[in-house]
């Protein structure tokens, strides 16, 4: 018999139905004996207790932020992601949130969940009338060995009011407080992993998945920033075990191909939970 995960999209603000249509986009042409998948919304902290993984959809930060607490969401989240360290994606306002510490942001104004050992630089290239589109190289959907398969194919990134990673941070298993030296930053707090398995996963090196080159050099005297690497590119993907952040919106392009790469890796990790259990 079929074991089933559930992954539940936080459904308080912002593009979540978007984000199961392409869930269950992605699941249809699969063919798991092992494993089945339910997709809920999450709105409560016992629909986020039933969860395996959560997605954290592109939307209003900090007014996530605010719904979250007051319904007594925003501990829970930040168990969730930090304590029991389950799968873990945010798009756009989900990276913000997912972020160590998050800078252009009044202070007290925007609280973390935190996960992700980055800064970003909220609406980084500007208002929403400056949204855009990029055709993205997107090496981690690539299959080996199959270079005319649709999963080479460049991805359509499209940016609304889009952060991006600013600064990979030293790993820390506390807040980063040597983030509170840097004007209009903010921090999240710290949690302790309930095991081994989520202290390796939270003690990960952050890995830089995509980047988005040369925009940030015809805009960076418009928007006054010095920061970040104009050959290297905007950071605009990052993953730090099995916290996954994005500044694009693939929810809102019909591509369900990172959708399905997600839920492969969300499979990896169930796989390697349920192994230690076994053992221990």
């Amino acid at each position: 018999m079929a074991t089933t995960a559930t992954v539940g999209v936080l459904a308080l603000q912002g593009a979540f139905h978007e984000h199961i249509k392409l869930l269950e986009t992605a699941v249809v042409s699969e063919n798991d004996s092992e494993l089945s998948w339910n997709f809920i919304e999450v709105r409560t902290p016992v629909e986020l207790l039933q969860c395996d993984a959560l997605i954290i959809p592109g939307g209003e930060s900090t007014t996530m932020s605010l719904v979250a607490a007051k319904s007594g969401l925003l501990e829970p989240l930040r168990d969730f992601v930090k304590v029991y360290r389950r799968p873990t994606w945010g798009t756009c306002a989900g990276l913000i949130l997912l972020s160590e510490s998050a800078n252009r942001t009044k202070r007290g104004g925007q609280d973390l969940i935190g996960g992700l050992d980055v800064r970003v630089s909220r609406n980084y290239f500007g208002r929403q009338t400056e949204s855009f589109e990029a055709a993205l190289d997107l090496p981690f959907l690539a299959l080996p060995n199959r270079r005319d398969d649709e999963s080479n194919k460049s991805y359509r990134g499209i940016f609304i009011r889009a952060p991006v990673v600013e600064k990979v941070l030293y790993i820390s298993t506390g807040e980063q407080v040597g983030e509170a030296a840097e004007e209009g930053t903010v921090f999240a707090p710290s949690r302790t992993p309930e095991d081994e398995l989520a202290k390796k996963m939270l003690g990960m090196p952050v890995e830089i998945m995509a980047t988005l080159p040369g925009r940030k050099a015809k805009i960076i005297q418009k928007l006054s920033l010095t920061s970040g690497n104009n050959e290297a590119g905007d950071i605009i993907a990052v993953r730090q075990g099995n916290v996954f952040g994005t500044s694009f919106h693939p929810e809102l392009t019909g591509d369900a191909r990172i959708h399905a790469w997600w839920l492969q890796e969300v499979r990896k990790f169930i796989r390697s939970k349920t192994t230690l259990e076994l053992k221990s």
